[in-house]
């Protein structure tokens, strides 16, 4: 029979609990068994559809970047420099202080420091180091743009922006509320670089 047996299941929906067990737990606190039991599928079925345990990662990093974590390429589009960086870090305070989310997996997972957890940080770190260079060549154009400084540094002020976007998800880990949080972005916004009048 041509195109074989249909799935018994619907893919997005497993997909999507597998981003809540991988978000909650990590990857390396995870076991298939846990995967396949919040998802209602066998390990078969989970292999066919998804690949091995570290596929399923990938496609569920995808899934919450374009998802949950889809703050930070809709910030890019912002019209000035610093309304990116107000959209992304109020991003961040929103996903990582919300009672329904575990924090940020993206950060959880690049700390993973076990044998096994290895290959999925590599993966991670990899997304996370595309994510600052698309935050620094927005940076750049708004340099360009007259919308920062002649002497900002767009490399410097990405990683800066990222470096606190990281210290927000640890600091909500640590039971800092989304007030305590949000007085920390108003303190980066007041600094911001080049908060004239927009250019032209």
């Amino acid at each position: 029979m041509a195109g074989g047996r249909p799935r018994a299941f619907d893919e997005d929906a497993a997909l999507d609990r597998a981003v809540e067990v991988f978000w909650r737990q990590g990857y390396e606190g995870t076991a298939l068994s846990d995967l396949t039991a919040a998802m209602g599928i066998n390990r078969p079925s989970l292999y066919g559809a998804f690949g091995n345990k570290e596929a399923l990662f990938r496609r569920v990093l995808d899934r919450y970047i374009d998802g949950p974590g889809g703050f930070s390429a809709a910030a890019l589009a912002e019209p000035r420099a610093r309304d990116v960086v107000a959209t992304m870090l109020r991003g961040a305070v929103g996903l990582t202080t919300d009672p329904a989310h575990p924090g940020c997996l993206s950060v959880r997972n690049a700390q993973a420091c076990g044998p096994e957890g290895e290959p999925v940080r590599k993966v991670v770190v990899e997304r996370r180091n595309a994510g600052l260079a698309a935050l620094r060549d927005r940076l750049e154009r708004a340099r360009e743009e007259g919308d920062l400084p002649p002497g900002a540094d767009p490399a410097a002020l990405a990683r800066y922006v990222f470096t606190v976007s990281d210290g927000l998800a640890a600091q909500a880990a640590s039971g800092a509320t989304p007030a305590d949080l949000r007085k920390v972005v108003d303190i980066v916004l007041e600094a911001w670089p080049g908060q004239g009048e927009p250019p032209g």
